[in-house]
């Protein structure tokens, strides 16, 4: 099976940063600015008025924050002592007020602490790396823990130094094991250190200001956040789909930028000298001579300086990606314009199946997310980007194709605009409530399509996993009630509250105001959309899913509302079912997936890990033995050549990753889940389901 590319749950930056920040010594310690602290009153106001839990900022949920920010910037709790958690607590109860007032005294103090810390445990890190690497062996029968338990706070310095000694140890194991060189690994793990290092000189108040203000708002619900200024920017590029600039895709690989990949029909590509993997160190506008080294900065500043209005130029010193020498650079010069990201928007394939020698085409439809571009629509702009517009486009060529159903794909599709599901929901149905939305004061405000009006009526079945959340939700939900969809897949993530953006004087807030509810008076809070037939689950929902949030809102019904079904799936739900075991039991991919994920959950039960070479070594023999194994029982029962070794596969899967490129994706054959969604659609149609039919 060809694994799917999982998409962020939208992990703040400023605390993947901060997580991994390391600070020189000789900084200053960081101080909020005049912004942040005028804004401060107002997050307060907003969050304790207009959030849909009427929560008290008092003591109880000061002490809550603060061990919620310590658990932010030091999750595995390896940097404070307990010493600095004493000395910390003093402002235990001190945060509500502190907050009330504007001020953010204890929430600087806290991360200054954490910085230095910080800063002394990886300076001794480094040290360590390069004066005592010899002194490492792997002989003894130690172990680290790596259980989800937090562990108690080191109790001092040689406790803490204790942790690390095995962490580093481990590192150095890890690597070995690969076949390393001694020096190969120390230059590496020098240098990935130091890059932390430099990575903490450049955090600012901004980053601190909203990991703090995060932690702050997370004690409401795990969906209510501050956006800075620049992460708003971000956000609503990815609900617009578009932007301005070059259409690169870039990343951060130690002090450099680094081209990941150029957006099809992007400026980028079409100007043809930029390539993936090129490096770029110097950025400048057209209208200036001097080029700006940015070897060294932050990905969102190098960003900042190559975006820009459409029609202007930018220029860049690279250094090519197929360079054998780093002083080998040149400058090109590319003007900017709009970027559409397609990759993130709908887009379609068939998928033919072969029964009785009669063939049977099925289309799926991918939605990666709800996406609308509000500006644009709110400017007036007939061609302004969204998710049901692009569904419909691609609905029409389908029927045009005459595919006999569609799937629609929500896996991984974390939700998105409340407006473009209601929208979408109203191309499959011809008429009536899509939604139930109430609100802090417990009023019900139900949506719906209110006027009869054309719509799609070929038989559909819709795909969830675990990370469909939110409008993916409501989108299946409403299928599932109404009966015009068989759901098919994993249990959903469970996300069922709507948020809204307030503006702020700097950056916005989303707060959650309302939770939504289907028709059936239902809500999708916690327990998610359950499918019709259950898939195998790559993702653990005891790992994964709102269940598995600190603060989520429980789950509750309201009274459900009038619709009318479309089908009724219940008299052939039973054999649907055992045909789809059927096939499954007997599928050589899926009997892979079923391999696979038992030695997932295996690994997962696993609390401490040998640092004793020797035993090291067997478990990672005896652990890609079985991968080789089930690869293999895989490979026999498709007739495929069986591999002496995973390093055979290895190397097929690149060679195909680089096929797959060239080639623009995947063949439409190559995802199990997609094929037996469009095999149960199949069998809909041959057990006759009365599927949009009034």
């Amino acid at each position: 099976m060809r694994s799917r590319p999982l998409k962020s749950l939208g992990l703040p930056a400023a605390l993947v940063l901060l997580g991994t920040a390391m600070a020189a010594s000789a900084a200053p310690p960081l101080e909020p600015t005049r912004d942040e602290l005028k804004v401060t009153p107002n997050i307060v106001d907003d969050l304790s008025t207009k959030h849909y839990m009427k929560l008290t900022l008092d003591d109880s949920m000061s002490a809550k924050l603060f061990d919620t920010y310590l658990d932010t910037l030091d999750p595995a709790r390896t940097f404070f002592l307990q010493q600095d958690i004493e000395d910390l607590s003093r402002n235990r109860y001190k945060l509500d007020d502190q907050l009330k007032k504007g001020r953010l005294n204890a929430g600087f103090d806290i991360y200054n602490t954490y910085q230095r810390r910080l800063t002394g445990r990886l300076a001794k890190v480094i040290d360590v790396l390069e004066n005592d690497f010899q002194r490492f062996t792997f002989n003894a029968d130690e172990e680290l823990y790596i259980g989800d338990d937090k562990p108690a706070w080191p109790a001092n310095e040689a406790a803490a130094d204790e942790i690390w000694r095995k962490r580093i140890k481990h590192s150095i194991l890890n690597l070995k094991i690969t076949g390393k060189s001694d020096q190969e690994i120390q230059d590496l793990l020098i240098k990935r250190y130091k890059y932390r290092a430099q990575q903490a000189e450049q955090v600012r108040p901004e980053d601190v200001f909203e990991a703090y203000i995060n932690a702050y708002s997370s004690l409401y619900d795990p969906h209510t956040n501050y956006f800075s200024p620049r992460s708003l920017e971000n956000f609503n590029i990815r609900m617009s789909l578009s932007l301005e600039g070059i259409g690169a895709v870039l990343s951060q690989e130690d002090e450099y930028t680094k081209v990941v990949r150029l957006v099809k029909g992007g400026p980028a590509e079409k100007q043809g000298e930029l390539e993936r993997n090129d490096k770029i160190v110097a950025v400048s506008q057209a209208d200036k001579d001097e080029l700006v080294n940015v070897v060294g900065w932050r990905l969102d500043e190098v960003v900042d300086l190559i975006r820009g209005p459409k029609d202007s130029w930018v220029r860049l010193e690279i250094i090519p990606a197929k360079a054998d020498d780093a002083k080998k650079t040149r400058i090109i010069t590319i003007q900017r314009n709009r970027v559409e990201l397609e990759e993130e928007s709908a887009s379609k394939k068939i998928i033919e199946l072969t029964r009785n020698g009669a063939t049977h085409k099925i289309g799926v439809i991918e939605i990666p997310a709800f996406y609308l571009d509000f500006q644009a629509m709110r400017e007036g702009n007939r061609d302004y980007r969204s998710t049901t517009r692009d569904v419909d486009k691609l609905m029409g060529e389908l029927v045009r194709e005459k595919v006999d159903g569609v799937v629609i794909d929500l896996r991984d599709n974390g939700g998105g605009s409340l407006y473009e599901v209601n929208k979408l929901i109203g191309l499959f149905i011809e008429n009536g409530p899509t939604v139930q939305i109430r609100h802090a004061n417990m009023q019900v405000d139900p949506q719906g399509k209110i006027r009869k009006s054309r719509y799609y009526d070929l038989p559909m079945v819709v795909i969830t996993n675990r990370l469909s959340a939110s409008a993916s939700e409501i989108f299946a939900g409403a299928m599932q009630d109404y009966q015009r969809a068989l759901v098919v897949g994993a249990r959903s993530f469970g996300k069922g509250t709507v948020q809204a953006l307030m503006p702020l004087p700097h950056g916005q807030l989303k707060i959650t105001q309302s939770k939504y509810y289907r028709i059936s008076g239902a809500s999708t809070q916690h327990r998610g959309v359950v499918p019709d037939i259950l898939f195998p689950a790559i993702f653990d929902p005891e790992e994964v899913g709102e269940s598995t949030l600190k603060g989520a809102l429980i789950w509750d019904t309201i009274a459900p509302m009038q619709h009318a079904a479309y089908g009724d799936f219940a008299p052939i739900l039973p054999e649907l079912t055992e045909r789809h075991l059927k096939r499954i039991q007997d599928d050589p991919d899926f009997i892979y997936l079923q391999d696979q994920l038992a030695l997932q959950q295996q690994a997962r039960l696993q609390k401490w890990i040998s640092l004793n070479e020797a035993k090291r070594i067997a478990e990672r023999e005896e652990s890609r033995q079985r991968l080789l194994t089930i690869e293999n029982r895989r490979r026999e029962a498709k007739h495929m050549e069986v591999i002496g070794s995973l390093d055979e596969l290895e190397k097929q899967k690149e060679d195909l990753d680089e096929m797959d490129e060239a080639a623009e994706g995947a063949s439409p054959d190559d995802d199990i889940y997609a094929m037996e969604a469009a095999h149960i659609l199949l069998d809909m149609k041959q057990l006759n389901a009365r599927v949009a039919i009034r």
